[in-house]
């Protein structure tokens, strides 16, 4: 069964504390869309709000490590929820993508 995760990132400092965890942050976003685990990453609108992260391809018990490796949640500035979703349905270019990223995570 093809399980996605969507990660809520709230933010709970001022605007200031959070932007100076941005470059953290974006190294751990880098850290993980190069591994393939996540597949979508973006600020809410408004972004001050937090984001959203889109992610396969792992158990719950390691995103709950992978999430402790944001800057944001290591400076105490966000927090993240997250939802798994069982996928029964999806676009056809959505079922290859994570096809592609299931073959991508038995490959050496």
């Amino acid at each position: 069964m093809k399980e996605l995760h969507l990660l809520i990132v709230t933010h709970h400092a001022s605007e200031d504390e959070v932007d100076k965890c941005i470059p953290g942050h974006r190294a751990y976003l880098e850290k993980f869309h190069a591994r393939g685990v996540f597949v979508a990453s973006g600020p809410s609108v408004p972004r001050e709000l937090g984001g959203a992260i889109i992610a396969t391809g792992v158990s719950r018990a390691e995103l709950d490590d992978i999430i402790a490796e944001d800057e944001f949640v290591r400076q105490g500035v966000s927090s993240y929820r997250v939802v798994t979703i069982n996928v029964r349905r999806q676009h056809p270019a959505m079922e290859a993508l994570l096809e592609q990223l299931a073959g991508a995570e038995a490959s050496p």
